[in-house]
């Protein structure tokens, strides 16, 4: 009986856990064939409406000199969404920059951190 062989894992080139289930969507960073580049951010869910869409939201501090003092910021992106990784409003998500999927979309979710 010849054994099994190990599929071995994908590698997107950026320090993040491959998710649990598989899925058969070409736009996806992991199962599918969309290379990622560039940028990548951590932020939190906060719309997930759209159909393989969500859009995620972080926060930085920027200094404004005339006052001398912090200001709060956020940024908004929308991102894609692949079937295998099920992000949720709410979900802290890890996205990277990949090439332009659509007017909007610039991005993939790579990670979910529950």
């Amino acid at each position: 009986m010849p054994e099994k062989e190990i599929k071995a894992k994908k590698s997107i080139g950026i320090d993040a856990s491959p998710p649990q289930a598989s899925c058969d969507d070409e736009r996806c960073a992991w199962h599918g064939k969309m290379p990622v580049r560039g940028k990548v951010f951590r932020g939190t869910v906060r719309s997930a409406k759209t159909a393989g869409t969500v859009i995620v939201e972080w926060g930085y501090h920027r200094y404004v000199p005339k006052y001398q003092r912090y200001e709060r910021r956020k940024s908004r992106v929308a991102a894609h969404n692949p079937s295998c990784m099920k992000a949720k409003e709410g979900d802290r998500v890890v996205i990277a920059e990949c090439r332009p999927l659509s007017k909007t979309k610039k991005f993939v979710v790579v990670e979910v951190i529950r």
